[in-house]
C-alpha cells in the first residue's frame, strides 16, 4: 500500500520553500511596520478600537507591506547580487523563480486589499494599494538609483500603515493621523542613513547614490542631527492636537532627548575622524525611540491621566 505521507526530503524542500517565500516579504521590517499601526488604531478610537478592523488591519496590512517588499526585490534582484548583505535573497540564490515571485506578489496584492476592503473599509484598502505602488514605482523604480534624496521621498510609502490603521477605525483621516505619517516621514531618513554609512562599499558597488555614498559621513551626521529634531518637534505636536496625557509627553520627551543625544554623538564621531563612527548604534536607537512613542500613543488613551 503506497504511503499517503510526505517524505522527509520532500517536507524539507516545503519548508524551504515556504521559508523563501517568507523572505521575500521581508518580515522584520514589517514588525515595524504594524507596530505604528496598532497604536494609531488606539488614539483613532480613543480606547481599544473594534476587534474586526483591527484583525483585517493588521492581516491586510501585513500582507500588503510583504506584496510591496516583493515587488521591490524582484526589481532589485540585480544590486541585491552585488551587495553582501543582500546576497542570501531568494531571487539571488534562486530558492524562488521571478516568475514565481511575481505570481506571489500580485496574489499578496489582491489578497491584502480585499481583506482591508471587506473587513474594515475601502479608504484603508485604498492607502494600502498606494503604499504599494508607491514602494514599488516611486522608490525602487524612479528614485533609489537616481538620487541621493531617495530614502527621503520614497520613504512615504513607509507612513501609509498609520492612515491604514486611523482611517480602518473612523473611515477617514484626521489631523492627529497626519501627524503621526509625517513623523514617520522625518523619522526614515535619520533611522536609514545610519544604515547607509555602514553598508557604504555595498551601496557604492551597486551604483545606488545613497547620501553616504555622494556626500560622506560628516554631511550624513548632519542631516540625521536635522531630521532627529524635526522627529522630535512632531512628536509634541501631537500633544496640542491629540490632547495627549502625561505618559505620551514624558516618553516623547524622554525618548526625543535620548534620540536627539545619539545623533549628535553620531556626528561627533564622524567630524572627530574615528575609524568606527558606531552607525549602527544610531540605527538601533532610532527603532527603539519609533517603538516607544508609538506604545505611548496606544497606551496613552487608555489612562485616566
Amino acid at each position: 500500500m503506497m504511503s499517503t505521507l510526505t517524505s522527509a526530503p520532500e517536507r524539507s524542500a516545503l519548508r524551504g520553500k515556504a521559508s523563501a517565500y517568507l523572505a521575500l516579504m521581508k518580515p522584520r521590517i514589517i514588525e515595524l511596520l504594524l507596530v505604528t499601526a496598532l497604536p494609531t488604531m488606539v488614539l483613532a478610537a480613543g480606547g481599544l478600537p473594534p476587534l474586526v478592523p483591527v484583525i483585517a488591519t493588521l492581516v491586510g496590512g501585513f500582507l500588503s507591506a510583504g506584496a510591496a517588499n516583493t515587488f521591490n526585490m524582484i526589481l532589485d534582484r540585480d544590486i541585491d547580487r552585488v551587495m553582501k548583505r543582500t546576497q542570501g535573497r531568494p531571487l539571488v540564490t534562486g530558492a524562488v523563480s521571478v516568475a514565481e515571485a511575481h505570481v506571489f506578489a500580485w496574489i499578496l496584492t489582491v489578497v491584502s486589499t480585499a481583506v482591508l476592503w471587506v473587513f474594515a473599509n475601502w479608504v484603508a484598502a485604498m492607502f494600502s494599494v498606494m503604499a504599494i505602488a508607491f514602494y514599488a514605482i516611486v522608490y525602487t523604480m524612479l528614485l533609489k538609483r537616481r538620487t541621493e534624496q531617495n530614502i527621503v521621498w520614497g520613504g512615504i510609502a513607509g507612513c501609509f500603515p498609520v492612515v491604514i490603521g486611523w482611517s480602518a477605525v473612523t473611515g477617514g483621516v484626521d489631523w492627529p493621523a497626519w501627524i503621526l505619517f509625517t513623523l514617520v516621514f522625518l523619522w526614515t531618513p535619520a533611522h536609514y542613513w545610519p544604515l547607509s554609512m555602514k553598508y557604504r562599499a555595498d551601496y557604492s558597488a551597486a551604483g545606488v547614490p545613497m547620501l553616504a555614498v555622494v556626500r560622506g559621513k560628516r554631511i550624513v551626521g548632519i542631516q540625521v542631527i536635522l531630521y532627529a529634531w524635526a522627529s522630535v518637534a512632531c512628536t509634541l505636536l501631537l500633544i496640542p492636537v491629540a490632547g495627549m496625557g502625561l505618559l505620551y509627553c514624558a516618553v516623547a520627551i524622554g525618548a526625543g532627548l535620548w534620540f536627539v543625544v545619539e545623533s549628535h554623538l553620531l556626528y561627533g564621531r564622524a567630524l572627530g575622524g574615528a575609524s568606527d563612527i558606531k552607525a549602527m548604534r544610531v540605527f538601533h536607537a532610532s527603532n527603539l525611540y519609533l517603538t516607544l512613542i508609538f506604545v505611548a500613543v496606544g497606551i496613552d488613551p487608555l489612562l485616566p491621566i
